[in-house]
């Protein structure tokens, strides 16, 4: 059950926390980048909070696998739209805290559902995107390999013509990310598992997702079951807000700022 305290120190409580421990994970989602302008799908300023899309799909359908096989301009449509919104923004103040928290405890990880490519840019090493990267293309037909900047110009500008098609052989490609319905990547899903199951953290962070996947989930309710401390950072209310021990109901950057001053490295 969450600790229920006075704000102040729930932060002093949490900053104690990370001094002691030696192998913290950050479990991040949309609300990550939402500092840096990007917006979330759902939650607050979510893009998809209540309505379909154009074309009466729900968002998760419109961004399966299935419908970029069946319907690939119309995944293509809201691949651009969300890609898009990453191009001229950078990573923000709580990405760099991150960073700067794996320089003092080297074991540091972060798994993020996010695709913005953020946490490196901002000097973290020890990363799972788990979801891939938007900045990554590859064609479906000849399996040629390029960034977004080198086939499509980095998602700028509207699209005029969707799906991008292959320079090489004209066939559809698409951003090497995961998309509704799609498996996780073998690589990812290993090291998720070491990190878990066999190099056992000793915190762990859940900062601006919902929590609804069962493998962004799973770490906190393993930790939680095994008395390790959890804290989430969110200014929303998630499948994970009555069960991490801390909960910090606020927006990333500002949240982690804190609590790194409180630490006083």
């Amino acid at each position: 059950m969450k600790t229920v305290a006075p704000v102040s120190e729930i932060y002093q409580a949490v900053a104690d926390a990370l001094r002691a421990c030696q192998r913290p994970l950050f479990i991040t989602g949309a609300g990550m980048s939402a500092d840096s302008g990007l917006p979330t799908y759902r939650g607050l300023g979510g893009l998809y909070n209540h309505n379909d899309t154009d074309e009466g799909y729900a968002i998760e359908d419109a961004l399966s696998g299935r419908m970029l096989r069946e319907k690939p301009e119309v995944c293509w449509k809201y691949l651009w739209q969300i890609a898009s919104s990453c191009r001229g923004k950078k990573c923000n103040r709580g990405h760099k805290v991150l960073a700067s928290i794996e320089d003092v405890k080297p074991e540091t990880w972060v798994l993020t559902q996010n695709i913005d490519g953020f946490h490196s840019l901002a000097g973290s090493q020890n990363i799972i995107e788990i979801h891939g990267k938007a900045s990554q293309l590859i064609c479906l037909e000849c399996g040629a390999r390029a960034s977004a900047e080198e086939w499509i110009d980095g998602y700028s500008g509207e699209p005029k013509d969707l799906p991008p098609k292959c320079p090489k052989c004209n066939g559809v490609v698409r951003p090497e990310v995961v998309l509704f319905g799609e498996s996780l990547p073998d690589e990812a899903i290993e090291k998720l598992n070491y990190l878990v199951y066999h190099d056992q953290r000793d915190l762990i962070f859940s900062i601006g997702t919902t929590g609804v996947f069962p493998y962004i989930a799973q770490p906190i309710l393993m930790a939680q079951a095994a008395g390790i401390p959890t804290v989430e950072i969110n200014p929303c209310e998630t499948e994970l807000s009555s069960i991490v021990e801390y909960r910090i109901a606020e927006k990333a950057a500002n949240a982690l700022e804190k609590i790194w001053n409180l630490c006083n490295y």
